[in-house]
């Protein structure tokens, strides 16, 4: 089993900035892309930020150049520093891990992060 917490959401005020963390944890043989995702009020879940296991990363073009996505593939980590935040930031965010449980298993599954609110006041 393999389970995913979140960290570092709160409230803050617009141009501020926050720092999410999410740590996997369970039975772990590798991790590939890993992933913050968010659900603004009344919406769909997006995409935000991705990063491959070798460290490439890809934007939502809404974030791009204020949203930074790291991980630290030792600790099954990953990273969102979120600078000059917006109110439209304002949404619940979401990480996603591909995991590939035990070496014996060909494929990599899903796992979600509880999630954690992100509020951006004006």
């Amino acid at each position: 089993q393999v389970r995913l917490v979140e960290s570092g959401g709160g409230l803050v005020q617009a141009g501020g900035s926050l720092s999410l963390s999410c740590a996997a944890s369970g039975t772990i043989f590798g991790v590939n892309d890993m992933a913050w995702y968010r659900q603004p009020p009344g919406k769909e879940r997006e995409l935000v930020a991705r990063i491959s296991s070798g460290g490439y990363t890809d934007y939502a073009d809404s974030v791009k150049g204020r949203f930074t996505i790291a991980r630290d593939n030792a600790k099954h980590t990953v990273y969102l520093q979120m600078d000059s935040l917006k109110q439209e930031d304002t949404a619940v965010y979401y990480c996603l891990a591909q995991v590939q449980p035990t070496i014996a298993q060909h494929r990599v599954y899903d796992y979600w992060g509880q999630g954690t609110q992100v509020t951006v006041s004006s």
